[in-house]
């Protein structure tokens, strides 16, 4: 029996198991919009902007392990969908984007709402198709889930013209997919591993650093596993937050750009370092020149070959899945019952010891003024740690990576590599959809929130009770850090001197509303707004406007060059201008 181009996509999606479509309808996508709505197999959710549809698919698909996916029309429909399509391309995000298109026949005329999707998306996805044949459809569909989820996954766009959702043919979704040109691997090379294997055994000052990669691989317990049974030092990057459990002894923390000393220090004094679904990228090694003036062997584990090298020359590439390449190292480490040499291992575990009793993340928690840091540490007493918390981009967002100790990976939630303001509230919503039973925390900021607070109405239509963590210093706060830092306390255009009522704001749409300004007020709002488990709750906490986040590593300096608390200052000196040998620890 024939069916229209429309229920064909609605049977595909039934069949990939997709359980929420975020979007928003329009002309071009009616015919869709009409299918769905004869259906129940799955729900679909009305954002109020597009970008906040794509956002939300992103937040499901990170916190669930599924591909999210998104509706939205032709033309401004698909235009604003184009910084949520950004954000999940830079962070390896498995989606799938439905856009509407004008009709075949009208294709480059400029007709009404016509933009060329494939043209524009082309520089941030991983596939784009345009379907001109209604018998294409099921084929293309099958394609898009295949190609977003294996590999290094990333988005997809499958763009319909609405004349062929109107066009008929039968129904037969393919079982599985087969692409000449597109073979991702998945075992790495067994000499490689080998090498690995025996260059970390011989290592004096060992590190493992793990990146979004074995987040994105479901290799936690594997990542796990090899740094407990080497008893060596691991790091992570901001995306990274949660593969290996936060408040472990021989985790060092989250390194980089804002990365702790201690973390810092170990990354750029290391003589081997395993770097296990990392990219190396700028905000870890703003100097490649510099990390590697101190010599080291490096390991490189990543599924996608045009990472390993990009940035930083390694010794030893390994292309494979991560999960699987650490499941070949470990049990070879099981089999041959090598481990690095106790004595060196002390030595450096002695020196690292020395580096985290500076304690770099201390801050005067006496203040009468509430301090953003105070806030994440008991919104972490708070949850027990068991939260999913998002995040939008600035200060705060570095502030939660630094104080907010995640156990489990895929409970940090956020915009690392296109750094999105208004990610956070969306994403919370398709965290809380995907797990409804469980606490979701967004950590934003006065200036992050409006980017998106529109979403508000959403959250209300469909009940999604997240706790909103207004970090408000009244500024564009990491803009301001920088102007104090570099523009001579000029700070144009950063300070927020229009806010709206918050508290009135979130009431308005329906929900419950706090405006927190004094620190003995914290503790106890946090544990109210957890009482209120079917209400979203708006939290808006009254900050200190001077507060910077620390440490800091300046573009074109030196991971270890790091601008440092008013309580190491004594150490400021000697790690900018000339750094200790630290080649000899053993």
């Amino acid at each position: 029996m024939e069916i229209s181009g429309a229920e064909i996509v609605t049977r595909c999606l039934q069949e990939e198991g997709v359980e929420f479509v975020f979007g928003y309808p329009g002309g071009a996508v009616l015919e869709i919009y009409d299918a769905i709505f004869k259906q129940d197999k799955f729900k679909h959710v009305l954002v109020r902007h597009e970008q906040a549809a794509v956002h939300a698919a992103d937040g499901y698909s990170r916190s669930s392990h599924k591909v999210g996916v998104a509706l939205v029309t032709s033309g401004p429909g698909a235009t604003n969908a184009i910084t949520g399509i950004a954000t999940a391309y830079m962070d390896s995000i498995p989606l799938v984007v439905i856009s509407g298109q004008v009709p075949t026949p009208a294709i480059g005329l400029d007709a009404f709402q016509e933009v060329d999707m494939v043209g524009i998306t082309r520089p941030c996805v991983k596939h784009n198709i345009l379907v001109k044949d209604v018998r294409d459809i099921a084929s293309a569909m099958k394609k898009a889930f295949y190609i977003a989820t294996t590999g290094r996954p990333g988005p997809v766009i499958v763009d319909i013209p609405k004349d062929v959702t109107l066009a008929k043919a039968e129904f037969q979704y393919p079982q599985s997919v087969s692409l000449r040109s597109y073979n991702p691997p998945s075992k790495g090379h067994p000499g490689q591993i080998k090498k690995a294997v025996n260059l970390l055994t011989e290592a004096k000052r060992p590190l493992i650093y793990v990146g979004g990669g074995a987040v994105l691989s479901n290799a936690s317990s594997q990542v796990t596993e090899l740094v407990k049974m080497l008893g060596v030092p691991a790091t992570n990057t901001l995306m990274a937050l949660g593969a290996f459990p936060g408040t472990d002894p021989q985790n060092l923390g989250m390194l980089g750009m804002h990365g702790l000393y201690e973390a810092n220090m170990a990354m750029q004094h290391c003589d081997v370092l395993i770097a296990v679904g990392a990219r190396f990228d700028d905000r870890v090694i703003s100097v490649p020149s510099h990390f590697l003036s101190s010599p080291k062997k490096i390991v490189h584990i990543d599924i996608d070959p045009s990472s390993i090298a990009k940035r930083v020359k390694v010794d030893i590439p390994i292309v494979g899945n991560v999960r699987d390449v650490l499941d070949e190292m470990l049990s070879l480490l099981r089999q041959s019952g090598a481990r690095p040499n106790a004595e060196h291992l002390a030595g450096w575990w002695k020196q690292i010891e020395e580096w985290r009793s500076h304690d770099c993340l201390r801050f005067n928690a006496d203040s009468d003024i509430i301090k953003p840091q105070f806030v994440v540490q008991k919104l972490l007493e708070v949850t027990g740690g068991d939260a999913f918390v998002t995040s939008d981009v600035g200060q705060h967002q570095m502030w939660a990576a630094q104080y907010y100790k995640f156990n489990k990976p895929r409970r940090w939630i956020n915009s690392g590599g296109l750094g999105t303001m208004g990610f956070g509230l969306p994403a919370a919503m398709g965290v809380q959809l995907a797990n409804p039973h469980d606490t979701v925390a967004c950590i934003t900021g006065e200036a992050s929130i409006q980017m998106n607070i529109q979403e508000l109405s959403t959250c209300k239509q469909y009940h999604v009770p997240v706790k909103i963590v207004n970090l408000n210093n009244r500024y564009l706060g990491m803009v301001r850090q920088w102007q104090e830092f570099f523009y001579g306390n000029r700070y144009a255009e950063s300070y927020m001197d229009a806010l709206p009522d918050f508290v009135k704001l979130a009431e308005a749409y329906g929900h419950v509303g706090m405006k927190i300004e004094r620190p003995a007020d914290v503790e106890p709002a946090l544990r109210e707004a957890m009482r209120l488990k079917d209400r979203l709750v708006f939290m808006d906490f009254i900050t200190d406007q001077t507060e910077n986040v620390f440490p800091m590593v300046q573009n074109n300096r030196g991971l270890s060059q790091m601008d440092l608390p008013p309580h190491m200052r004594q150490l400021q000196q000697g790690t900018v201008a000339k750094e200790r040998d630290y080649g000899n620890l053993s």
